[in-house]
């Protein structure tokens, strides 16, 4: 046996799943972004850290005083792909001039507010984390991803996917790997890296209704709303509330989300399913939420954080996790858990005692 070292395989949690890349690469249809997703796919994304950039506070006594506030720094890669770039707004700057740096400062307020004000969460970490970004990675990068460390946004090829930094929902799920990889870890692999997506979409549309002050009935619970062109047949990358009906295209084929666990899907790829089979826990939650109505982070959204923050292990299946939102709902009140029960009942996870078989 060879003791040759063996080079490490990356895991790559970036917004556009490989699959959409792969298909939209070989595309007779879009010649240019055809040729920016094999781009996209060679580059891949930089190593994946694994310590977040915590930011210096003030002493216990001095802390407990002050109002939690982001401490976010935006970059420029200036379409190279060396990161984190140069320094182009800090916390207390003004606007600038680039609409994309804007975007991303914005949106990682949005985030850090949602996180605050409906988890008294402060930051990724708990601990006020720095929140940094990078824009204008690569050269018509066709994707959007976390680092460990960073959120870091492509600017799209311009003729399939436009700037990843116009949907909230987006820096949302992406700065939701951070707070996940700080608390559970959720293995990237198989149902655990499926829950791992979900529950960054969940953060993601969170954030987007949190910011637009939106009920869940209000919500068009879709997630990357506005980063295809109108040359796409598609609303968004991935609808919570109907997987699978995202988008229909002729070149990039049908959003192939399940929303029922008679329908998941046994792979090899995408890291076992991970932005596929994410559509089953994804309509559990939206499901929770709009028969509760009212703000989806105060009751669905308060029971999947407390799951995800409480004993939930880097390997859980669907129905641990289905169980831990469930005990995580009864802390709540029992209109809380029933949704919650009945939403996993409704999306196959788990049976429902009250249907018992004919004697």
């Amino acid at each position: 046996m060879s003791n040759a070292a063996v080079p490490e395989t990356r895991i790559r949690q970036g917004i556009v799943p490989g699959y959409l890349l792969a298909r939209l690469a070989r595309s007779d249809r879009y010649t240019h972004a055809a040729q920016a997703a094999r781009q996209t796919l060679i580059a891949g994304r930089p190593a994946f850290h694994s310590a977040l950039e915590l930011s210096i506070g003030a002493d216990g006594a001095l802390v407990a005083e002050v109002t939690a506030a982001p401490t976010r720094t935006i970059f420029d890669a200036q379409n190279t792909e060396l990161l984190p770039g140069m320094i182009v707004r800090e916390e207390d700057d003004e606007p600038v001039a680039d609409a994309t740096v804007n975007e991303a400062f914005d949106g990682l307020g949005a985030t850090f507010r949602m996180l605050l004000e409906s988890f008294e969460r402060n930051s990724l970490d708990g601990a006020g984390a720095a929140l940094n970004a990078t824009v204008h990675y690569g050269q018509d990068y066709d994707n959007a991803f976390w680092d460990g460390s960073r959120m870091v946004f492509g600017d799209g090829d311009g003729e399939v996917f436009t700037g990843f930094t116009r949907s909230v929902s987006v820096i949302g799920h992406e700065l939701g790997h951070g707070v996940i990889q700080s608390t559970a870890g959720l293995i990237y692999q198989g149902q655990s890296g499926a829950l791992n997506e979900s529950i960054a979409d969940v953060l993601g549309v969170l954030t987007e209704q949190h910011l637009l002050g939106q009920t869940a009935d209000q919500a068009t619970w879709l997630v990357g709303e506005g980063i295809f062109t109108d040359a796409v047949q598609g609303r968004a990358l991935r609808s919570m509330i109907e997987p699978g009906t995202a988008y229909d295209d002729d070149e990039l084929g049908r959003d192939p989300q399940p929303g029922h666990m008679r329908d998941y899907v046994e792979t090899t790829e995408d890291n076992g399913g991970v932005h596929i089979n994410s559509g089953i826990p994804n309509r559990a939650f939206a499901l929770a939420a709009t028969a509760l109505d009212g703000n989806a982070w105060e009751g669905a959204g308060l029971a999947w954080y407390r799951a995800l923050t409480g004993e939930l292990t880097s390997t859980a299946t669907f129905t641990e996790f289905a169980e831990q939102t469930m005990a995580a709902a009864a802390s709540i009140g029992d209109t809380v858990e029933s949704a919650v029960r009945d939403a996993w009942i409704a999306v196959g996870v788990i049976e429902d005692a009250r249907v018992r078989a004919p004697r």
